[in-house]
């Protein structure tokens, strides 16, 4: 088995440049300086067979999705409930009509309470609507591991509980490798999960100290 992960945004809540063209510290010459929200597909390759995992539904998730040539995917995987992680998540609609099946979704309780507040017409069609629901929901129990299923094989998931300010986020480590976005601080419970990692692919948000995110 292969495992391959695209960096589909890794920028900050209201992307760079924000609204306004404000660049901040970045530099305006430099394209890779352009950056959508934070997401990420973990692909698992195992002969033809590929299993595909996105993980959080940024606002700019439709762009992201046609340039990464995505049309479907097994599961989604939520790290925490901020809108620039969630708010994108209607554009699942798409991959939902693809797949001709409701796509399954995995989040902590805090989580799957407010995408069910929210965006309820995602998990349950409303009354006499023609458009029917396109999600299901599962809630993660760390120290659990998830699984998703696909023609890649079995994927195992463990989820990282780590703290983002005053509330708290998830990682994902998918063998040696684990992301942590929206992240101020690992719990002492949670540094067992992140040994021996080959790549740590983690938020670092500005050279300044923040409240809620890690600096560099």
């Amino acid at each position: 088995m292969s495992l391959k992960i695209t960096l589909l945004g890794t920028g900050s809540s209201g992307g760079v440049p924000r609204v306004g063209n404000i660049w901040g510290a970045c530099d305006p010459s430099n394209p890779k300086n352009r950056r959508r929200r934070c997401a990420v597909l973990i692909e698992q390759f195992a002969g033809r067979g590929r299993t595909r995992v996105l993980v959080d539904t940024p606002a700019d998730l439709r762009d992201q999705l046609l340039e990464a040539q995505v049309d479907c995917v097994d599961a989604v995987l939520y790290t925490h409930d901020h809108a620039d992680h969630t708010h994108g998540i209607d554009d699942l609609r798409g991959i939902a009509f693809n797949a001709r099946r409701r796509i399954d979704i995995h989040a902590d309780a805090r989580t799957c309470t407010a995408l069910l507040q929210r965006f309820d017409y995602c998990f349950v069609q409303p009354p006499g609507s023609a458009y029917p629901a396109i999600l299901n929901a599962h809630t993660i129990a760390p120290p659990a591991p998830v699984q998703v299923n696909g023609a890649g094989g079995a994927m195992q998931i463990v989820p990282l509980p780590q703290q983002h300010g005053d509330v708290a986020s998830l990682g994902f480590r998918i063998g040696g490798v684990a992301y942590s976005p929206d992240i101020s601080a690992i719990p002492e419970a949670s540094l067992p999960l992140f040994a021996n990692l080959d790549v740590w692919i983690v938020d670092a948000l500005r050279p300044q100290p923040h409240p809620s995110h890690f600096s560099v």
